[in-house]
């Protein structure tokens, strides 16, 4: 049932280099569009995160359950199918966004459920004695957090959040399902003007590899940066 038939495989049918060279400038004219939605998601995702793990946290129902709630419809449902819901669905009730409005919103709601977890769980892991020893100097609840909670809390957040990025990052390609004009998106209407999929899809490939290496060697400074100070 499962096979794999291999005969006379010609390298230049793989990963034409002409090719490549050619349609490199018009594949790399969508990383802008890819950093675009990935960084602006990012950004609201945290935000938005930063809430919702407070909220998730509380001893409130009224904020504990909606946060709960919110947090396992978004990492319980693919994100394409989001995005088709944003893109293809809101006109249906007359709500009309562009499609990289609807990219941004998507990956940055998304991405807030995964980031609310992982605040939720750096915030726990900061020891309760700090709470006290705050309240007994007669901080506030808000300047407790800003001043003494979240220092320590960002220290161990750094790792997670930034695989969380580099995911979100990956993800953005999803966005060509929905006509962002982003990497993967230029990828494939090259292949359709070459007839060369493969060549421009390894293409698009190593056009993401070096901007994961960026952000990965940001995060690992932002890591090293941090824990100078223990």
């Amino acid at each position: 049932m499962f096979g794999i038939e291999v005969n006379n495989i010609q390298i230049e049918k793989i990963f034409n280099a002409e090719n490549a060279w050619e349609n490199l400038s018009f594949i790399l004219e969508g990383v802008p569009y890819t950093l675009l939605v990935a960084l602006s998601g990012m950004a609201i995702g945290l935000v938005l995160g930063f809430f919702i793990a407070l909220a998730r946290g509380s001893n409130h129902r009224w904020l504990r359950w909606p946060a709960r709630s919110y947090i396992s419809f978004m990492r319980g449902t693919p994100i394409l199918v989001y995005l088709f819901v944003l893109y293809f669905g809101l006109p249906v009730v007359g709500i009309q966004i562009s499609a990289i409005s609807a990219a941004i919103l998507g990956f940055g709601t998304n991405s807030a459920a995964y980031i609310a977890e992982i605040n939720r769980s750096s915030l726990n892991s900061v020891s309760n004695g700090q709470w006290e020893s705050s309240r007994a100097l007669g901080f506030t609840y808000w300047q407790t957090i800003r001043r003494i909670i979240m220092p320590q809390a960002t220290r161990i957040a750094i790792p997670p959040l930034g695989n969380v990025f580099l995911d979100l990052l990956k993800a953005t390609s999803l966005a060509a399902m929905i006509s962002v004009p982003e990497i993967l998106n230029k990828a494939q209407i090259a292949a359709g003007r070459t007839v060369d999929s493969m060549t421009m899809y390894i293409t698009a490939a190593l056009v993401y590899w070096p901007l994961t290496m960026i952000f990965s060697a940001l995060q690992d400074y932002l890591e090293k940066r941090h824990n100078r100070y223990l």
